[in-house]
């Protein structure tokens, strides 16, 4: 089918749409967005000494990999991700797709 990567972003929480749209425009077919907390060095809030776990927002895109370093430049930008505690973002080759039936259809 051609679909070769997963990108995985995690962003600051109320940035997803802003990220996954950012993808869409580079040549990524859609995504999906789920919530999560987390917390890295840059994130350590604390409001009366208790300490506060930021909310996140984290995109899953399946790309094709000739499609992967523009649709990761786009998310980088988008996200703001080259600043401390903004977010992260990696690539994690996919074996196997099922139910992505547009994309199939396409192809073929």
């Amino acid at each position: 089918m051609g679909l070769d990567t997963l990108i995985v972003t995690i962003v600051r929480r109320g940035w997803g749409d802003r990220v996954l749209e950012a993808s869409m425009r580079a040549g990524a077919e859609g995504g999906t967005i789920v919530y999560g907390r987390g917390m890295g060095i840059h994130e350590q809030q604390r409001i009366f000494g208790i300490c506060i776990e930021p909310e996140k927002e984290i995109i899953l895109s399946i790309t094709s990999v000739d499609k992967t370093d523009g649709v990761l430049e786009s998310i980088t930008k988008a996200g703001e991700l080259q600043k401390p505690g903004a977010g992260l973002a990696f690539v994690v080759p996919v074996q196997t797709v099922v139910g992505v039936v547009h994309l199939r259809d396409s192809n073929t």
